[in-house]
């Protein structure tokens, strides 16, 4: 092998390395737990008015993304999945029951506490949309982490500003990470990220 080949090898595999680094800490920073706790935060906040959202903001974060997460992580510890990607699309379904059974319950919590309505519509569209990924994730592995970078800025859009919208570089980003650490193909991104925009739909009725 020549030289050129072994320098062009070498700097191919240091811009992989980069790639997968940058990759893994877009994915890391912007998983759904950290993603929906910033956001039910904010729509919690414009659901009430005021300040006090907050506390229904986090109870939504809490019911469709830290309990879950703690789930993810307990089964990691018995060794039932590697990490929480959970690449395997057969072994996925306990995990949407979880967070199902978690919004259920939650938005129950909100009711009986007379939360504001824009909290509860926002909890609404969010276990539609796991519904959704469930049904798919029957037949083919949707992206549940573009699906929810989506949902969040789509959310955000609707009770906010449209400005928002423009947050949507960091839901291209989720899905770029994705698709270069190899968990899903473009077609699995671009499909959750759709799926988590149509969860706006719900504020039509709301």
């Amino acid at each position: 092998m020549s030289s050129d080949s072994t320098t062009t090898t070498a700097g191919e595999a240091a811009e992989n390395s980069t790639r997968t680094s940058v990759a893994r800490t877009v994915t890391d920073v912007l998983q759904p737990r950290n993603a929906l706790l910033a956001g039910m935060l904010g729509i919690g906040i414009a659901a009430a008015g005021d300040w006090t959202g907050l506390l229904w903001g986090f109870l939504g974060a809490l019911c469709a993304g830290l309990i879950p997460a703690r789930y993810i992580e307990w089964e990691r510890g018995r060794g039932t999945w590697g990490d929480r990607h959970v690449v395997d699309r057969t072994k996925r379904a306990p995990i949407f029951f979880v967070i199902l059974g978690s919004i259920g319950a939650g938005s129950m919590v909100m009711v009986l506490g007379n939360a504001p309505v824009g909290i509860l519509v926002a909890m609404l569209a969010l276990w539609v949309m796991t519904i959704g990924l469930l049904a798919v994730n029957t037949v083919w592995k949707i992206s549940v982490d573009s699906a929810v970078a989506s949902a969040v800025v789509a959310l955000l859009a609707v009770v906010h500003s449209p400005w928002w919208l423009a947050a949507y570089a960091l839901t291209v980003a989720v899905c770029w990470s994705r698709v270069a650490l190899g968990y899903h193909t473009v077609a699995q991104t671009v499909a959750g990220a759709a799926l988590g925009a149509a969860t706006t739909v719900a504020y039509a009725f709301g």
